[in-house]
């Protein structure tokens, strides 16, 4: 799983960045009002993900059963072997609160300057 990751990231910076396999996860009950490693609260219902190393404002098409657009504001997960973990809104969105972890599809779609909005 480590090479996909590095595929992902290196795809996330070209200009040609295809959808990549990544297992996700999703976090959100207790953690609502906690700060994010960008400093911004977590907000469970926003369309939010962390990821171990993308830049904050870098916005991902994750598709599982669904599509939806999340922004990167958080580092994570911190669990071996995943790659996202997706705020509680993304993860319902897409159907992957059922499961709870699973592989998804997620492509950088853009970049936007980073400001927190708390």
């Amino acid at each position: 799983m480590v090479a996909g990751l590095m595929v992902f990231s290196l795809a996330a910076f070209s200009n040609e960045a295809q959808a990549e396999p990544v297992v996700a996860s999703w976090y959100g009950p207790g953690f609502e009002g906690a700060l994010t490693a960008s400093g911004e609260p977590f907000n469970p219902y926003a369309y939010t993900a962390a990821h171990p190393y993308l830049p904050f404002g870098t916005q991902l098409q994750v598709c599982y059963q669904g599509c939806v657009v999340v922004t990167v504001n958080d580092r994570g997960p911190f669990v071996g072997g995943r790659g996202l973990d997706l705020s509680q809104a993304a993860a319902q969105a897409i159907g992957l609160t059922g499961p709870g972890v699973a592989v998804v599809d997620a492509q950088v779609v853009g970049q936007q300057p980073y400001a927190a909005t708390y």
